[in-house]
């Protein structure tokens, strides 16, 4: 039994501006499947779920983002200076805006997409060269130690690295964005807007795999999702996650 991160899950006023906006910023097609979801996808006869493939699903809700900084945030990967400057520009074109959070003197670029939520356009870095657009999903956390052992058993991605201030993991195939656990000032204080989605594999059931969650620490959440075939938890520092129904 083991769980596949298969989407990052976006919350916006809008899916279908939101989503058009990160389609072009990660060179991907956009798709629906229902009213208020936009999916987006890599191009060129894509099938989800993929195995190590990381899409973003943008949902729409009726709350605007508040002010507070999200505790999860997508970095983009770049391949060289110029790159990175290139995809900057390109990024402001299509609405993005500079973001501060405090991070000061950085080589990477923060920024916001057009409903304020931030992300960072890294400079090059051969860590995330094969990793395709996304280079990490990054969660802000206090204790990485402990996210490492709840997340490390979780998914059944690999463990690579862990500190008191990071804890670093990514698919058993070794493709694909990185998940990265940064040790971060401060607590959660409002629901996340960016959360990760994961998938039990074919024949795994869905309530078998909630059960195991809950007894590596997550809780049940009630985000006012309904009756809905996923699963809303909290891992054990409250961040947000859902548990889809298996394909």
């Amino acid at each position: 039994m083991a769980l596949r991160p298969v989407q990052v899950n976006i919350k916006a006023l809008d899916d279908s501006a939101v989503g058009r906006f990160w389609a072009e910023a990660l060179g991907w097609g956009v798709s629906s499947e229902g009213p208020g979801v936009t999916n987006v996808e890599p191009l060129g006869g894509f099938v989800w779920p993929d195995p190590v493939a990381v899409c973003v699903d943008i949902v729409t809700v009726p709350e605007a983002k508040t002010a507070t900084k999200n505790r999860v945030h997508l970095d983009l990967a770049t391949t060289s200076a110029a790159h990175q400057a290139e995809l900057v520009a390109r990024l402001q074109a299509l609405g993005a805006t500079p973001a501060h959070v405090g991070q000061g003197e950085v080589p990477w670029t923060v920024l916001a997409d057009p409903e304020g939520n931030e992300f960072c356009v890294l400079e090059p870095r051969e860590i995330y060269r094969d990793t395709g657009p996304i280079a990490r999903v990054v969660v802000d956390c206090a204790d990485p130690r402990a996210m490492a052992r709840f997340w490390g058993e979780a998914t059944d991605w690999t463990l690579h690295e862990v500190t008191n201030d990071h804890a670093v993991s990514r698919s058993t195939k070794g493709v694909g964005p990185h998940l990265e656990f940064v040790r971060t000032p401060g607590v959660k204080t409002v629901p996340d807007r960016v959360h990760l989605d994961l998938l039990p594999y074919a024949g795994d059931a869905l309530e078998a795999e909630v059960a195991r969650l809950r007894a590596l620490g997550a809780t049940d959440i009630d985000v006012g999702q309904g009756d809905v075939p996923w699963r809303c938890l909290a891992d054990p520092e409250g961040h947000e996650f859902c548990v889809l129904a298996p394909s």
